[in-house]
């Protein structure tokens, strides 16, 4: 379970404090499939990075499976981050000098498991979202759908409670974004994921179970 408790996030813009967030409380249980949309700038990815560990809040709380993430020191999170987190990205971000295979492979690389046990990980999450055949690619062989099923290939890696997706179809057509999202629909209900994704597309959005709006760094709960 996620709990955002009265949670604020402001930047620095020069001399002046800008609010992102103000007071965002939101209770994300596990195995939901949540979706956060609103308009640019309404603060849907700080909220998400906060989420993920990826950024700290100014105010508040957030406990993720019985732990407060605003409490812990950086090692702390980022090793909290490695062992729950999966992320998925809108660019992909994977590496293009890596093959499909070792681009997956890189959040295993620091856990201590052996060349074999990686290889069956990682042969096992590009199994997942239909890439096996794909494995010796490099990133400028593949499509863009492909590219994004080899990301959340990588984000599965390393078996994550939860997934964060931020805009995972904005970069790709109308196929190629529904086989994402299809995919990301099976994390959820074959496999127990807990989704957490922003996005703009209303399409996108009647994937998931709850859909919540951000305005003005204020969510709106949808009628």
């Amino acid at each position: 379970m996620v709990e955002v408790q009265e949670v604020s996030k402001s930047y620095r813009r020069g001399d002046t404090l800008v609010p992102v967030l103000r007071d965002i409380s939101l209770t994300i249980n596990e195995g939901d499939f949540l979706a956060l949309m609103g308009p640019s700038g309404s603060g849907k990815s700080t909220l998400l990075n906060l989420i993920a560990g990826i950024d700290k809040a100014d105010s508040g709380t957030i406990t993720v499976g019985g732990v407060d993430i605003t409490s812990l020191g950086e090692t702390d999170l980022a090793a909290w981050r490695a062992n729950n987190v999966g992320f998925i990205f809108q660019f992909y971000n994977l590496i293009p000098v890596l093959t499909a295979f070792e681009n997956v492979e890189l959040p295993l690389l620091l856990t201590g498991l052996s060349a074999a046990e990686r290889r069956e990980h990682v042969e096992l999450a590009l199994s997942v979202v239909n890439l096996a055949d794909r494995m010796d690619h490099r990133p400028a062989q593949l499509s863009g759908g492909e590219q994004q099923r080899v990301a959340i290939a990588r984000a599965i890696v390393t078996d994550p409670e939860i997934l964060v997706a931020d805009e995972p179809t904005g970069d790709l057509d109308r196929v190629s974004a529904e086989e994402v999202l299809q995919l990301m629909d099976n994390l959820n209900t074959k496999s127990g994921k807990t989704v957490i994704m922003v996005t703009h597309d209303p399409k996108a959005a009647e994937k998931a179970h709850l859909i919540r709006h951000l305005e003005k760094g204020v969510l709106r709960t949808t009628p």
